[in-house]
């Protein structure tokens, strides 16, 4: 991939063709960075207003034009216009998203990495990372730790989020598109004064598609990716006095559609022989859905802040708070077919119970009657559910997600309500900034993860259903999670001279973290045995633990010309640690160390990430051109990683501890404005990292961090051209290429499977290695992305027709390996979308 593209970037680079978008991302910019109308950008990404050539760190900033011209509207529209950072989104479901900043990635179960800040106040649930914000007019991506900033949860950087005020005069604009796939959005806002001193907006989106894929069972339905999101927002602004300001905020959003959109890969070479599709790299699956249960997904939002700032004169105060309630749940299939959890009346020697027996014979039945049907290779549905490997003759091999009631269901929740203040006190003006404030968060969360028995009936949206019901319930994780967060910080930074700024921050957080397990002490009625696989060794006790951490920063800032600086930082960045299900460790341990002699560990307690981060960079401009360069080091302690395993235990999500991880890299951006309204752009980023310590996993040292590219590459340009006296023509052109990208620690490396300890006691007596899985390929290639958009604007309205993925790039949004399953689950990325909107303000 890189031959073919190392042409295009060497001529782009001769021509001055790579850029950071004036139009997108002025990625810390120098001297003379303005918009478009050629004044200096303000950005606020250090809670206090500042140029953007003032910015001591790697920035990315899309103003209102920019925001407009591009149709950015969420999270995963302005990451991928920006260097080094990626995310993972609505693959499981819409509240999961993970970004990964320079080698540092948001952790499934556990916290993000990156702060959110909408307006000034600080967002606490990851869930809200992709949702829509209401009508944007400034986004900034600040690079690097920011927990001395914003606490907890900003050890990657920070994406702080401007909305739209309301003026002295009515205003507002609407928007809508129509694209393939029979997609619809339309969002509009309305602002202005009500009275004398009281302004208001209110705002609202909606957004509809069918999906990409079908599924092939339920008679070719658009159930597998199909979603609908609604969200209002209302603001009020009013002055209290000449120097009082009251800001008040409310939106309530829904979202509907699907969830768990994967498929499975094996990656099990001594079975490739007998079908090649057993040794299958991830880039190569073809997607295909054929489930039995139409996967679901609810995401319901209601968030409201008030924040109310005075001027003393010579200091400021803000004040703010913040209620936010965010639940989420979905329905899928299950994936357990292949290890006969639902028949296990039929392979027990005594009665289990009856619903034992009728699930099992539901299995049974299913399976007799789609005996045949073309699951995806190497799967295959034979004339009963017993793995192949134990009836070679009739057996079956599912995979997951098939359409028969072998796999069994599942119903997940995450809802989390949250209350959070700050108080913080600021320098207005004089030759030293400064701020000191104190925040407090206290975060109430369920989260449930159930397994049911499939009797053909569907599945009841309840955590536990009796043996009995027509959905009971065989396995379930069911936790109550409560967090208090309490913090000091403060920050000064002092104009040495004319020509040199040194900054210096400090904040100190202590989070108290407390869980109860909320599983009710009953026997599962499919298998007998306990219904959470942390019973087994008795009940399962509630749990507290503290986690503090001191985040300092330290800043300079030098302009060695007038159009050239130089900066460096150092900061520590922190996320708290948390709890497993309890039970994990030994669940892993007896079915993995035990059983097959890895070399795993598995905490029910997971620690604290802490991160140590330098970074140095010049930026600059030359008349038309401007440029911004940096290097970094960070060194992360304990990095936290999401692990998935599954067996005949069910399933087990669990967070493990990466002991010490480095990574370094460069990042290059630039801009060239070849003639007015004709603009250049690029950026490159490479990051090479390095595990150099994993208890959690020993073989892995020397292996790369996970989620994290090789590099990324954006081009693009962009005209806008007058061809009428009242509108103009405006063309544009990106094109990201994503280097690639391992997701797990263990990478090119064999591994035993539960394979390798069944096959030696199965019918078809094999050694032990052939079961073994080769991981290498787990790794997603490079892909590319070609984004185009063209049409007609003024002041007043815009025509576009817009192509995202042209030329309909076909790669894996997620990998998540199961190693000790000998394969993967693996999601789409998005195909193309082709369409026109239609826009108008007022």
């Amino acid at each position: 991939m890189f031959n073919r593209i190392a042409p295009t970037l060497l001529a782009a680079t001769a021509g001055m063709a790579i850029a950071t978008s004036a139009q997108a991302q002025t990625t810390g910019a120098a001297g003379a960075q303005t918009d478009s109308g050629n004044a200096p950008i303000i950005v606020t990404a250090r809670r206090q207003e500042e140029t953007l050539a003032d910015v001591p760190a790697s920035i990315t900033v899309f103003t209102g034009d920019q925001l407009e011209t591009q149709n950015i509207r969420r999270a995963e529209d302005f990451i991928g216009l920006t260097p080094g950072v990626t995310i993972v989104t609505n693959t499981a479901e819409a509240g999961d998203s993970q970004i990964n900043i320079r080698g540092i990635n948001g952790t499934r179960d556990a916290e993000s990495s990156v702060a959110l800040v909408v307006d000034g106040i600080l967002r606490t649930n990851t869930a809200a990372l992709n949702q829509d914000q209401g009508t944007l007019r400034q986004v900034e991506i600040l690079k690097g730790p920011q927990g001395a900033l914003y606490g907890r949860n900003a050890a990657a950087g920070a994406i702080v989020i401007t909305t739209v005020r309301p003026s002295d005069v009515l205003e507002g604009s609407v928007r809508g598109s129509y694209g393939s796939q029979n997609t619809w959005e339309a969002n509009g806002y309305i602002a202005g004064p009500l009275t004398d001193g009281i302004g208001f907006v209110l705002s609202g989106d909606y957004r509809s598609t069918d999906g990409f894929f079908e599924n092939i069972f339920l008679n070719n339905r658009n159930v597998v990716d199909d979603q609908e999101v609604w969200n209002v927002n209302g603001r009020l602004l009013a002055e209290l006095g000449p120097d009082t300001e009251l800001d008040f905020k409310v939106r309530y959003g829904e979202l509907r559609g699907a969830s768990i959109n994967f498929n499975a890969a094996f990656h099990l070479p001594n079975f490739a022989g007998a079908n090649p599709a057993f040794f299958e790299d991830v880039d190569d699956h073809e997607f295909r859905y054929y489930s039995n249960i139409r996967p679901t997904n609810s995401q319901d939002t209601l968030e409201a802040s008030i924040k109310l700032e005075h001027d003393f004169g010579n200091m400021q105060l803000t004040a703010w708070a913040l209620y936010s309630n965010i639940e989420n749940s979905l329905t899928a299939d299950g994936t357990s077919a292949d290890f006969a959890r639902y028949i296990s009346a039929a392979l027990s020697p005594v009665p289990i119970s009856a619903t034992s027996t009728a699930v099992s014979n539901a299995c049974f039945a299913s399976t007799a009657a789609l005996t045949g049907f073309p699951v995806n290779q190497p799967g295959f549905i034979g004339q009963t559910p017993i793995p192949f490997i134990f009836a070679p003759a009739t057996g079956s091999t599912f995979g997951p997600y098939s359409p028969t009631t072998c796999d069994g269901t599942q119903y997940q929740i995450r809802d989390q309500e949250d209350i959070s203040v700050e108080i913080r006190l600021s320098s207005s003006d004089g030759p030293i900034d400064w701020q000191i404030g104190a925040y407090y968060l206290h975060i109430d969360r369920q989260v449930g993860v159930s397994l049911g028995a499939d009797l053909g009936q569907g599945i009841i949206e309840e955590l536990f259903n009796p043996p009995g019901s027509a959905n009971p319930t065989s396995q379930l994780f069911h936790d109550d999670f409560s967090t208090d967060v309490f913090a000091a910080f403060g920050s000064v930074e002092a104009e040495v001279t004319s020509r040199l700024t040194l900054g210096a921050a400090l904040r100190y957080d202590v989070e108290e973290r407390s869980v109860e397990n909320l599983v009710p002490n009953v026997l599962d009625p499919i298998t007998g045995g306990p219904i959470n696989p942390g019973q087994i060794f008795g009940p399962i006790q509630p749990q507290d633990a503290s986690f503090d951490q001191l985040q300092p920063r330290l800043s300079l800032n030098y302009a060695l010309t007038d159009d050239i600086n130089f900066y460096a930082t150092w900061g520590i960045g922190f996320k708290s640690g948390g709890f497993n299900n309890q039970g994990s460790a030994a669940i892993v341990d007896q079915n993995f160390n035990q059983f097959l002699g890895t070399n795993i560990l598995i905490q029910d307690q997971f620690n604290r990430e802490r991160s140590s981060a330098f970074e140095v960079g010049l930026r600059g401009s030359s008349g038309p051109w401007t440029f911004d360069l940096a290097g970094y080091y960070t060194d992360i302690d304990d990095m936290q990683f999401f692990e998935f395993f599954v067996g005949p235990f069910g399933l087990l999500r669990v967070v493990s501890n990466i002991d010490e991880v480095e990574v370094m890299g460069v990042e290059f951006n630039t801009n060239v404005e070849i003639v007015p309204g004709w603009d250049v752009f690029g950026s490159f980023n490479w990051t090479d990292s390095e595990i150099k310590a994993n208890s959690s996993r020993p073989n892995t040292v020397g292996n790369e961090s996970p989620y994290t590219p090789d590099y990324t590459i954006n081009l693009g340009t962009q005209v806008v051209a007058p061809i009428h006296r009242d509108f103009d023509i405006l063309v544009r052109a990106d094109y990201r290429i994503v280097g690639p990208t391992w997701f797990h620690t263990v990478q090119d490396q064999i591994t035993p499977t539960l394979f390798s300890g069944l096959l030696p006691g199965s019918a078809l007596g094999l050694p032990s290695f052939v079961g073994d899985a080769d991981n290498s390929a787990t790794q997603r290639n490079s892909y590319s992305v070609f984004n185009f958009r063209a049409g007609f604007q003024n002041d007043r309205w815009r025509l576009m027709f817009f192509a995202e993925n042209l030329f309909d790039e076909q790669y894996p949004a997620e990998v998540i390996p199961a190693i000790e399953f000998g394969g993967s689950f693996i999601s789409p990325g998005p195909r193309r979308i082709i369409g026109v909107e239609a826009g108008f303000n007022f």
